[in-house]
């Protein structure tokens, strides 16, 4: 499994950054949040597929972008947390959706566009 994780690594072709939202305690004493840089140049690829996506009460089919985030299994992102991947050039900001996919050689997370801070 080690030299498959080698081989996945040679395909880390970006970066990312992992952002979190974190309250903290301003000198007069009441309550602020503040982005907090908690990861940085972390190797990464990214990885878009589409589907189609139906719903019975639709009348057409709609193409959804699912976008996946793989980074090695010892990297550890929190739900909710944002997410600056910077690939061929180009950076872009989204959001851990929830749960990882874990193998023993990678980990794979569904990303979505970053909108806002809940």
């Amino acid at each position: 499994m080690v030299n498959m994780a080698k081989q996945l690594k040679r395909l880390y072709d970006g970066t990312c950054d992992v952002v979190e939202y974190e309250e903290y305690q301003r000198p007069n004493k009441s309550t602020g949040h503040r982005e907090v840089v908690t990861m940085q140049d972390v190797p990464c690829r990214l990885s878009f597929s589409t589907i189609n996506s139906t719903n019975p009460s639709d009348s057409a089919s709609k193409v959804v972008q699912v976008v996946k985030l793989f980074v090695e299994p010892d990297v550890h992102i929190k739900a909710g947390s944002k997410i600056i991947v910077t690939q061929h050039g180009k950076s872009e900001e989204y959001c851990h959706s929830g749960m990882s996919t874990m193998h023993e050689s990678h980990q794979e997370i569904v990303l979505d566009p970053f909108e806002r801070w809940a």
